[in-house]
């Protein structure tokens, strides 16, 4: 594929420098390993090169990539303050009752408690209710099955993340 008909977005990434593509791919995700490893890929002919490369690279973290890698999501209903990505992301909680939010708030304490790390779902589109049904349903997992549960989450977040990167021209 020519440069002509790469996505301008597209392009644009491919020709960031070093340590502006990487301090763009650790907006998208805080995991090292999984920016390093897209960032050695470049350049990508296509949008779907780069979500490929992405879901190849989170499929290889470790559990210390994958800590690392959910150290920067803020708990579900409390984005992090002048975060406008988590905001966005978590939109479907901040119309959510005192009640809900409460109820949140707990189920995502009870859930660090067994799992050691924040609850982990791709919250883009889903209302409140349904964050809340999930936490209460992945609170009976084991830890390594729900390790592959926020793996996989984790990918959806982050090709959600890189179009917004390389749709914006």
């Amino acid at each position: 594929m020519t440069s002509t008909s790469t996505p301008p977005g597209l392009a644009r990434f491919n020709t960031l420098e070093e340590h502006a593509a990487l301090t763009a791919l650790h907006e998208a995700c805080a995991s090292t390993a999984w920016a390093t490893r897209l960032l050695a890929a470049r350049p990508y002919a296509t949008s779907e090169d780069l979500y490929a490369a992405s879901d190849a690279a989170m499929a290889e973290l470790t559990a210390a990539d994958l800590d690392e890698a959910m150290a920067g999501h803020p708990p579900i209903g409390r984005p992090k303050p002048g975060d406008p990505t988590s905001a966005r992301e978590q939109r479907g909680m901040a119309g959510a009752s005192d009640a809900l939010k409460a109820e949140m708030l707990e189920l995502n304490l009870a859930y660090q408690e067994r799992f050691g790390h924040v609850f982990l779902i791709c919250a883009t589109g889903r209302t409140g209710e349904q964050m809340r049904d999930a936490v209460r349903e992945r609170i009976g997992n084991t830890p390594e099955r729900e390790r592959e549960i926020v793996r996989t989450e984790l990918g959806k977040i982050n090709r959600i993340r890189l179009a917004r990167l390389v749709e914006e021209d």
